[in-house]
């Protein structure tokens, strides 16, 4: 009970850009050890064919990372969903459904019509994709295989995306992408617990191309100079997250992100990089009077909205702003309140930077 607490209570997305040495780092580097040592383990046994893939009847493309979060996986992933749609291709979504409480060893989250599941049961990110791309089926299972045979046998699908699949490695892919956030693509450096490293950052050997999130922030160019150096034939396409529209969902109404400017907003986010919303308000000019950020897919209370409401009221702000994948945890917490908005961030690749689509579409065509 306190070891469930104390993982609950604390600010690991803090802990894990934290450079200097704590009393805690000693315990912290002993168990990042540990997990390396059980990575590389993993690594051989696939390797020596003791631990065996799974083979899909189709086309795998895994969208992951390196690291816990923040580099914004799902508008990718919704991103590439859309274009295949474009491109006539069936396609579904299949990842874990992180945080669901689904019990079942498949869950339809969405038949690429209608949603059949809330955020309690698939998690916050499955919903988000059923609801941004409509006409692609989102399964879920914590054997993505299981999800992938569900597809093809109900949907015909012959293209699967893989949510967060980078570490699966259960599942056989054809390509590999591996997104990281261009402005602070590896924390500290170190792995789990320690640091945000899911791998040893050998593993980026492993992708077939990178993605660099948020790649206009400082950092950027550090990022891609990084990569070209070490992993000079693997290649790297730039990309950012792009302000789309804000949307009062008890009012039916939808603002520009320029209305933003000089608002005064109680600001809130439970994603992998809380500060980075901050940061995106901020530079949309708005007025951020408080702000709460909370561990990724943090289970919201009651209490935790209540307290949202009274700083609004205390700081005299205009509305509470929060992340979309948020709305969608607390939208059925907020049957009343009016002055709830959210914002909607769209995935664009940077001018010229789009030649990941071509790489997908000649791969899965050659095959």
């Amino acid at each position: 009970m306190l070891m469930g607490e104390f993982l609950r209570k604390t600010d690991w997305s803090s802990i894990h850009r934290e450079r200097s040495i704590k009393f805690y780092t000693p315990v912290l580097a002993l168990f990042s050890m540990l997990y390396g040592v059980a990575q590389r383990l993993r690594y051989v046994a696939y390797g020596l064919g003791i631990l065996k893939k799974k083979k899909l009847p189709g086309w795998v493309v895994s969208v992951g990372n390196l690291t816990a979060g923040g580099t914004g996986k799902t508008p990718a992933v919704a991103a590439l969903a859309k274009w295949a749609l474009s491109e006539k291709l069936k396609v579904a979504i299949i990842s874990r459904g992180y945080g669901g409480a689904y019990q079942s060893r498949v869950l339809e989250v969405s038949d690429g019509q209608r949603v059949h599941a809330d955020s309690r049961l698939a998690g916050d990110e499955p919903l988000l994709l059923a609801g941004k791309v409509p006409g692609s089926p989102v399964v879920l299972s914590r054997q993505r295989y299981l999800a992938g045979m569900y597809a093809h046998e109900k949907f015909a699908t012959e293209l699967f995306i893989v949510d967060d699949g980078f570490q699966h490695m259960q599942l056989a892919r054809d390509l590999n992408l591996v997104l990281m956030d261009g402005s602070d693509p590896f924390g500290n450096g170190h792995l789990l617990p320690r640091g945000p490293l899911r791998e040893p950052l050998d593993q980026l050997a492993r992708a077939d191309a990178f993605i660099l999130t948020r790649f206009k922030h400082e950092g950027g160019d550090r990022t891609l100079a990084f990569l070209k150096e070490n992993y000079p034939d693997i290649p790297a396409f730039c990309a950012d997250h792009v302000p789309d529209k804000v949307i009062f969902p008890r009012l039916d109404r939808v603002d520009s992100p320029k209305g933003l400017n000089e608002k005064r907003v109680v600001a809130f986010a439970g994603i992998g990089n809380p500060e980075a919303f901050r940061e995106t308000l901020e530079a949309l000019g708005a007025r951020v009077v408080a702000f709460c950020g909370f561990k990724d897919h943090y289970v919201y209370k009651k209490d935790d909205l209540d307290r949202l409401v009274r700083l609004k009221s205390q700081s005299d702000a205009e509305y509470i702003l929060t992340t979309e994948k948020d709305w969608m945890r607390v939208g059925s917490m907020w049957p009343e309140c009016s002055d709830v908005a959210y914002l909607c961030i769209q995935f664009s690749f940077l001018p010229g930077q789009e030649g990941v689509f071509r790489m997908i579409e000649n791969a899965f065509r050659k095959k």
